[in-house]
């Protein structure tokens, strides 16, 4: 597209976000000078898009009122976020989900083909959990998009990858798929490097490119379990093992899968089986108060005497008397 025209679109893309611009402040966007932005805003006049000269110390240019917008103009990184958002938006009333299906359906029909199939790419190899109050951040689309086609078309994907420590890796992955969870994005595939099933973060991945090739995946790749279970039991500081009389159901309410393995208990026991590998204790007390069941430390040590102080804690607020 020669650069000039270009500008001219930039400037009506500007002029459809609303209100007034100043003539200085669309110089400065557009990189131009004052004279050569009234001669774009000219150029708009001429294909009868009716911009508005606005004068006084305030004035600039606008478009006119009832004015109706052409076709989206969205570059690839745009219509793949404004498409992820409305695609990870997990509102449950009906309204809202018709209305993200109406926006969804008319952003796909005026995208060019090419770039309608890489987003088929992107949403057919997601998969999300559920992560209440923390709704995920799109990834790099620079990052996002090869692996997702890797995943597509079952090809191998070469990343260069920072793990937690700082240490950096190059890898090739045969990625089954992309979970989104408690507001972070994770591929999950087999590490040819190390030969076992891996997952990987995908804000950690500084640069991602498909390779020639194919393999075939697991019948069953359940993307989401698997990042579950990784989380679940990735290594930690501590280990905690406990007994709550509770079933699983219940118990991932404050202990959601991705903290916590819970075994559910065999009848006549009632008593779900509960393992956590956390860096921090403090906070357990209070979740294990919320589920208001009863409950058996099994280890370690320490978490019982921090539950003791915590419900002296909660017995010393319960006598204070109003007012102190």
């Amino acid at each position: 597209m020669p650069r000039p025209l270009a500008r001219v679109l930039t400037l009506l893309e500007l002029l459809q976000s609303g209100g007034t611009r100043t003539v200085s402040e669309l110089a400065d966007r557009l990189g131009v000078d004052e004279r050569t932005v009234r001669r774009y805003a000219q150029q708009l006049v001429d294909l009868d898009i009716p911009v508005e000269s606005v004068r006084g110390r305030y004035g600039g240019y606008r478009l006119g009122p009832g004015y109706r917008m052409p076709p989206l103009m969205l570059n690839d990184d745009e219509a793949l976020a404004v498409l992820l958002s409305l695609s990870t938006d997990r509102a449950s009333d009906t309204a809202g989900e018709t209305a993200r299906g109406t926006a969804t359906a008319k952003i796909r029909r005026v995208l060019p083909e090419r770039l309608r199939r890489r987003l088929d790419a992107v949403l057919g190899s997601l998969a999300f959990t559920e992560s209440p109050g923390r709704t995920p951040t799109a990834p790099d689309p620079a990052i996002l998009l090869p692996i997702s086609d890797a995943v597509h078309h079952h090809r191998p994907v070469s990343i260069r990858y920072t793990a937690a420590d700082g240490h950096r890796t190059e890898r090739t992955l045969h990625p089954y798929g992309i979970v989104a969870h408690a507001g972070r994005w994770y591929v999950t595939a087999a590490d040819l490097s190390s030969g076992e099933d891996r997952t990987f973060r995908l804000d950690r991945i500084t640069d991602a490119r498909t390779l020639p090739g194919s393999f075939d995946p697991p019948l069953d790749p359940a993307p989401a379990e698997r990042v579950l279970t990784a989380l679940a039991t990735a290594p930690h500081r501590h280990e905690v093992t406990l007994r709550i009389q509770a079933p699983p159901e219940h118990i991932h309410t404050r202990l959601p899968p991705g903290l916590a393995t819970v075994t559910a208990p065999s009848p006549p026991d009632d008593w779900s089986h509960v393992t956590l590998r956390v860096t921090q204790l403090d906070w357990l007390p209070a979740v294990l108060a919320s589920l208001d069941r009863p409950f058996i430390i099994d280890g370690p040590a320490e978490l019982c005497g921090l539950v003791e102080e915590f419900a002296a804690r909660l017995a010393d607020f319960a006598r204070r008397s109003p007012g102190l």
